[in-house]
């Protein structure tokens, strides 16, 4: 496909619901080609939670496209390695990265998830986001889309993008019509698998002659597995930060009697659950108390690691992007250039455009979940089955069949369909790029 330069032209007017990760990509992507919108978040300010955050060689070349990657780069830190250890910090082995450089031609890198907001949200314009727009449902009519939000206010637009999270008011508004007219998968209306739950904090820069990893080139990627269920990891980030999280196995049991949808630990019990911890010697210092107590208490939040693949991702004028931050920023990659190739505006076009944005992410999606799932067991797991798993992975994965592994992963890298592409910098294949049509 020849390149294009981006033509400010009037365009749908689409509605993104979420200010996270992939609602603002997807803005800065939609503000290069002219094409209208804006972003309608839940929240009412923008709080800096999260912990640390990877990207690998796969999503660079779109970033650099964009300009971001080197200004990215600035906050980050590359890792070639997670260490594992046992509760007495005895290592058990390590899980290599050391080949993504030489396949994909980029270092893995690790960065504190706020430093990626910040540089996001910078690119786009403040006039575009409005906050305390909670969504409660969605409809259409008119040959338009809706959107009616608590505080009584009611928006229109020719899109609706669903970029509000594993529990998306837009997908749950979407999935209800559809499924009143009977054409919604059963597997939709299933429940999410959640079988981990973590809290994650940052903690505020700390003396590098106490912790010497800090003065490193490469972070340090610390992995602790106890034998009561729980575990916990460490990571040293750029500006003498430490990332820390501690996670825990969810028995169905348990799970049953947590209330925990769309809710918030209070510092109570935060303190309650990080008091257990508050004495276990750090893997690169200290003990972990030291690292809770320079962690701003009102930016330690909980995780819960939900496991479900969703069938459908759009309906009429209406398009869901993935959780996580790295999958829903190639989500909206692919979607934008499925919009920028529609040949008109009509619900004919619109629903073309979402056929070709599934075609192209679907299968990948599930098979990135499954890795995911994976991946959650190795670094967490602790019933016998995924022990062993680990182990394999540890002593006796070989190093060609992971090089194999790696080399598939990196060769799909999307990019931008208006902007020069980026040549490959690795020795790895990559797919071809892959658009609709030229408009």
């Amino acid at each position: 496909m020849s390149q294009h330069t981006p033509e400010a032209k009037p365009g749908p007017e689409i509605l993104i619901v979420g200010a996270g990760i992939g609602g603002l990509t997807l803005a800065i992507l939609l503000e290069q080609i002219g094409i209208p919108y804006h972003i309608f978040e839940r929240a009412s300010e923008v709080k800096p939670l999260g912990s640390a955050m990877s990207f690998t060689g796969g999503l660079f070349p779109s970033l650099e496209q964009l300009g971001i990657y080197e200004e990215l780069r600035k906050v980050s830190k590359p890792y070639i390695s997670i260490d594992f250890y046992n509760a007495r910090l005895k290592k058990m082995g390590s899980f290599s990265m050391g080949d993504d450089v030489i396949v994909s031609g980029y270092e893995t890198l690790i960065f504190c998830r706020p430093k990626l907001y910040e540089i996001l949200l910078r690119r786009v314009p403040e006039h575009r986001i409005s906050f305390k727009k909670k969504v409660l449902h969605t409809e259409e009519k008119d040959g338009k889309v809706h959107i009616h939000c608590s505080d009584n206010t009611t928006y229109s637009g020719d899109i609706l993008v669903g970029a509000d999270g594993a529990y998306s008011g837009v997908r749950q508004s979407m999935y209800k019509h559809m499924d009143e007219k009977g054409i919604l998968p059963k597997e939709d209306l299933e429940d999410f698998s959640i079988n981990y739950t973590t809290i994650v904090g940052v903690a505020t820069p700390l003396n590098p002659e106490k912790y010497p990893k800090l003065k490193e080139k490469y972070s340090s990627f610390n992995q602790v597995i106890y034998g009561d269920g729980s575990s916990c990891y460490i990571v040293t980030l750029p500006d003498n930060q430490i990332s820390w999280g501690f996670g825990a196995q969810i028995s169905n049991s348990t799970l049953k009697d947590m209330q925990f949808r769309n809710s918030e630990w209070s510092p109570e019990v935060k303190d309650t659950t990080l008091d257990r911890y508050r004495d276990f010697p750090c893997p690169i210092g200290g003990t972990m108390g030291e690292l809770f107590d320079a962690t701003p208490k009102d930016l330690i939040s909980k995780v819960f690691l939900e496991e479900k693949m969703f069938k459908t991702c759009y309906n009429g004028r209406s398009v869901l992007i993935g959780d996580g931050a790295k999958h829903s920023m190639q989500d909206v990659i692919s979607l934008a250039n499925c919009l920028y190739g529609m040949k008109d505006y009509s619900l004919e076009s619109i629903n073309s455009a979402f056929e070709e944005y599934y075609r192209q992410r679907y299968e990948r999606n599930y098979a990135r979940f499954n890795e995911s799932a994976t991946l959650a067991k190795i670094l967490n797991g602790q019933k016998i089955t995924e022990r062993l798993i680990r182990i394999l992975v540890l002593k006796l994965f070989t190093h060609w069949t992971f090089k194999s592994k790696i080399r598939k992963a990196f060769s799909y890298r999307p990019q931008i369909a208006w902007l020069p592409l980026v040549e490959n910098r690795g020795n790895g294949p990559v797919l071809p790029q892959d658009f609709m049509k030229e408009r």
